[in-house]
């Protein structure tokens, strides 16, 4: 009867203190929990990025092969002719500069859902390739819009391609170096770390002047001049942009490059917000990778745009498909004459 009642004493105290096994596997159960939404997160924000960089490095690639291509046609049009027109000048200007930044957005496809790792000097040195690069373009957009309101510049500085060439890019290299200083670092410029091109914690200050250096004001510039070549054109009875066949291509990409403009620095000022108070989560993130890709994506559009709506490129092109077509069709052809 003692030994009973000692084995029902310990069955008792088995039930009531489980082993410590089993308290250990009840605490690792209660830790993953806890832990799985952040992860289940992470992984979402990830598959937000990795669709948008498959999406455009279908597009990138699209876009250089136009680009590449254009410069081909440019290339066969001066050797034709032996001379370029003015317009036709800042248009291969314009296509060389948006070739340029989609060979450097390719670093986001290469790296991303994840980000480029360098140091603090090297990746400002990239960002300021980019701004630079972009500045261009949007320099060359303003003369077009200027070539094409108002015609060819009258003075004779200006006449010259070199000359209007390095205005372009002194002024995209000084607005860049002014970015530059207000982004940062500041120290421990040989620090490797995750690369962004423009980081949401560089302030408000960063991206709201990137959005009136970078948007604003070549948009202004070009509105202004539209607007004062459809008064003197209404005031002389002409046609507006001059009659010129490339005014609507000209309105097509610099709508497009506008509102991709528009949708990216929209995003990081509102990124830049949200670092500020604290509250910029992992969709947020992602939220500035897609706005990332639409900005580059306005090059590849334009450069597609330029493809297809200028007509010496397109013409080009479609010379280009009948030789295909010529080539792809001379063996039956020699096939038929041998069989007559």
């Amino acid at each position: 009867m003692a030994n009973q009642s000692e084995d029902s004493v310990l069955t008792t105290e088995w039930s009531t203190s489980p082993p410590l096994s089993s308290s250990f596997t009840i605490t690792d159960t209660s830790s993953s929990t806890v832990s799985s939404p952040s992860v289940l997160d992470e992984i979402a924000a990830h598959d937000i990025t990795s669709r948008a960089n498959y999406v455009y490095s279908f597009f990138a690639g699209l876009g250089f092969i136009a680009g590449c291509f254009l410069l081909y046609s440019f290339i066969q049009t001066y050797r034709a002719h032996r001379r370029l027109a003015w317009l036709d000048c800042l248009l291969w200007a314009f296509c060389c500069f948006q070739l340029l930044l989609l060979l450097l957005s390719f670093h986001i496809v290469a790296y991303r859902p994840h980000y480029l790792q360098t140091t603090a000097l090297g990746c400002a040195a990239l960002s300021f390739v980019i701004n630079m690069a972009s500045l261009c373009g949007l320099s060359v957009l303003v003369l077009m819009a200027y070539v094409l309101t108002l015609g060819p510049p009258s003075h004779a500085l200006l006449q010259k391609p070199g000359v209007c060439a390095a205005l372009v890019i002194l002024t995209s290299v000084l607005i860049s170096l002014l970015l530059a200083g207000i982004r940062g670092p500041r120290d421990d410029l040989q620090k490797e770390s995750t690369c962004f091109m423009d980081p949401a914690k560089a302030g408000v200050s960063y991206a709201v002047a990137k959005l009136c250096l970078v948007l604003l004001i070549p948009y202004i510039l070009q509105v202004g001049l539209l607007i004062g070549g459809c008064v003197r054109q209404w005031k002389s009875k002409g046609r507006f942009l001059s009659g010129s066949e490339e005014g609507p291509m000209f309105l097509t990409v610099t709508v497009v490059m506008f509102l991709c403009l528009l949708f990216y620095s929209v995003a990081l000022v509102r990124g830049a917000q949200l670092q500020r108070e604290g509250r910029l989560n992992l969709y947020e993130e992602a939220f500035l990778s897609v706005a990332e890709f639409v900005l580059f994506s306005g090059s590849s559009a334009s450069l597609l745009l330029v493809l297809f709506m200028h007509r010496p490129c397109r013409e080009s092109l479609q010379g280009v498909f009948r030789q295909l077509r010529d080539c792809c069709r001379s063996p039956e052809r020699t096939q038929q004459d041998i069989d007559s």
